[in-house]
C-alpha cells in the first residue's frame, strides 16, 4: 500500500488542491479590500459540517496576505464557550502570526511577561495572563487590535481575523452583545482601524446570534457554502492523483464523484481510502474506487452515524427496522416498500421510525419522487447501513437511483 496519500482527511485540504468556491472568494475580497482601506468590515462565513468552511477560511487567509495586505489570523475556537478564552486565543493567533513573519520584536511588549514557548522545538508561542488580564483584555479588546495594527503597520495594513468554530460561543447571548459592542467602539474610536473578522459557523448558529442580538443583522456580510458541483469534484481528484503521478479511469471518477455529493469532507475520504486500496498501481479503476467507496462508508459512518444514530436510538423496533431498510439496497426508497419488508411490531412504529431518522438527518423527503418517498441525506450515509445490514457492496452497484 502506498503512504503518500495526497488526501487529508483530517485536516483543511492543502492550498494547492483548493477548487471552486469563485463567488464566495470573489464577494470576500471585495470586503477585505475595503476593510485594508480602514473600514471595518465583518463576514459570516456559514455551511453545515463538512462542507469546508475551514478550508476556505485559511485559503482565503494566505490570498489576503499577499494580494491585500492584512495579517491573517485564523483562530480555532472549537469547544471554547467563554469571552475571555477567545480573546486569549485571537491574541495567542497574533504572536504565532508574527512570530512566523520575525517581527515579534515590535509587538511582543505589548503582552508583558505571558509568553512562552511550545512544540517540540519552541517554535509555537502561548499567551497565558492571569484571569484579571484577559478581563481587562475583553474589555479593550478593540483598543488593543489597533495598537497591535499600528504596531504592525510597516509590514502590514491591519489584520484579517478569522473566528472559526464559533458555535459553542453563541448558546448564550454574551457573544451577541460583546460582538455588538466590538463593532460599536471600533466605528466610534478606532474608526482607521483596517479590520476583517470572519466568523465562521453552522446556519443554526447565526440565526442564534441574530435572534440574541437583532441588530447583529445588519453588521454581517453572509457568505453561504453549499455543495461542490460535479465538475469542482472532478478537478480536485485529477489534481490530487495528478500530485501522486496516477491516473484515473471515467468509470472510477464518475463513483467517486457521484459518492461524495459535493462535500469536501467526502472528497477527502473518499480519495484517501481508494489510494490506500489502488496498492502499486498508477491508475485508478472501477473496482479500486468501489472498494475505496466501502472503506471510506464504513469510516464515515464510524465518526457520523454509530455516535448520531446507532447509539442514539435505543428501541429495538428501530435498529431492526433500520437493518430492514438497509437490506433493501436503494438510495431512495418509499414508504409503502419499506412497510412491506416489516413485520407487525416494526410496521407499527414506522412512522415514528422515519420522524426520528429526518430528526437526524439521515434521511429525507424525496419530493421528485412524490408523496410517501424518502432518500439517504448522502451516498455514503446509504452505503454505510447497507453495509451494516449485509456486509457487502455488490448489490449496491447494480442499484444506484438516477
Amino acid at each position: 500500500m502506498r503512504d503518500d496519500s495526497p488526501f487529508t482527511p483530517r485536516n483543511p485540504v492543502p492550498d494547492d488542491l483548493f477548487v471552486g468556491r469563485e463567488d464566495i472568494m470573489k464577494d470576500s475580497f471585495q470586503y477585505i479590500r475595503q476593510a485594508a482601506s480602514g473600514r471595518q468590515e465583518h463576514i459570516f462565513l456559514v455551511g453545515e459540517r463538512g462542507i469546508g468552511k475551514t478550508s476556505l477560511a485559511l485559503y482565503l487567509g494566505s490570498a489576503v496576505q499577499i494580494e491585500v495586505g492584512l495579517l491573517p489570523v485564523h483562530v480555532n475556537l472549537a469547544g471554547v464557550t467563554t469571552l475571555e478564552e477567545l480573546v486569549r486565543k485571537v491574541f495567542e493567533g497574533i504572536l504565532n502570526a508574527a512570530n512566523r513573519r520575525d517581527w515579534l520584536a515590535k509587538i511582543r511588549d505589548m503582552f508583558g511577561g505571558y509568553i512562552d514557548k511550545i512544540g517540540m522545538f519552541g517554535v509555537s508561542l502561548s499567551f497565558k495572563p492571569p484571569t484579571e488580564k484577559l478581563t481587562d483584555l475583553v474589555s479593550h479588546f478593540p483598543e488593543a487590535l489597533s495598537n497591535i495594527a499600528e504596531k504592525i503597520k510597516g509590514q502590514m495594513k491591519g489584520l484579517f481575523i478569522v473566528l472559526d468554530d464559533i458555535n459553542g460561543l453563541c448558546v448564550t447571548d454574551k457573544f451577541a452583545h460583546w460582538y455588538k459592542g466590538l463593532v460599536e467602539d471600533i466605528a466610534a474610536h478606532h474608526a482607521n482601524l483596517a479590520i476583517a473578522v470572519m466568523s465562521v459557523g453552522l446556519p443554526e448558529i447565526r440565526a442564534a446570534l441574530v435572534e440574541h442580538q437583532p441588530s447583529l443583522m445588519r453588521v454581517f456580510s453572509i457568505e453561504r457554502l453549499t455543495q461542490l458541483p460535479d465538475e469542482n469534484v472532478e478537478g480536485f481528484f485529477n489534481d490530487a492523483f495528478k500530485k501522486a503521478n496516477m491516473g484515473v479511469e471515467s468509470k472510477a471518477m464518475n463513483r467517486m464523484v457521484r459518492f461524495s455529493g459535493g462535500l469536501p469532507v467526502f472528497m477527502q475520504e473518499i480519495g484517501d481510502s481508494v489510494f490506500s486500496v489502488v496498492g502499486e498501481n498508477t491508475v485508478v479503476n472501477e473496482s479500486h474506487a468501489i472498494d475505496g467507496i466501502r472503506r471510506a462508508a464504513g469510516i464515515i459512518g464510524g465518526k457520523y452515524l454509530t455516535p448520531k444514530v446507532y447509539e442514539a436510538i435505543r428501541s429495538r423496533k428501530y435498529i431492526s427496522t433500520l437493518r430492514r431498510l438497509g437490506e433493501m439496497a436503494t438510495f431512495n426508497f418509499s414508504k409503502k416498500d419499506l412497510k412491506r419488508k416489516l413485520n407487525d411490531d416494526e410496521g407499527k412504529v414506522l412512522d415514528n421510525f422515519l420522524k426520528k431518522m429526518r430528526e437526524l438527518e439521515v434521511i429525507l423527503q424525496d419530493k421528485e419522487s412524490g408523496p410517501g418517498w424518502y432518500r439517504f441525506s448522502n451516498r455514503l450515509y446509504w452505503v454505510y447501513v447497507a453495509l451494516e445490514s449485509q456486509g457487502s457492496l455488490s448489490k449496491l452497484s447494480h442499484r444506484e437511483s438516477r
